[in-house]
């Protein structure tokens, strides 16, 4: 379970071959004891939970980064490290 960012507290993680659990890109978010699997595509969450400001930030960043999440996507679904990104 790759960090691919870090910012304000939060860790952000894909797993490799994870396309089997939500059959969504997503990613893993984790601030303090919440943690949540979010979308790429529209930022809804699918699993867990976040506090709202938190979300907020996290959703920002993957609208700032949604070509370079789903390029890290396609590449951990293969079971490859995928690439950092910049946080907020």
């Amino acid at each position: 379970m790759p960090i691919i960012s870090m910012f304000y507290g939060i860790i952000i993680r894909m797993y490799l071959i994870d396309n089997k659990h939500h059959n969504t890109p997503h990613i893993h978010a984790k601030y303090a004891e919440f943690e949540a699997s979010i979308a790429i595509d529209e930022g809804e969450i699918l699993a867990g939970k976040l506090p709202k400001k938190q979300l907020r930030l996290v959703q920002a960043w993957i609208e700032l980064h949604k070509d370079e999440l789903i390029a890290d996507w396609e590449i951990s679904i293969s079971g490859e490290n995928p690439y950092k990104i910049k946080p907020l």
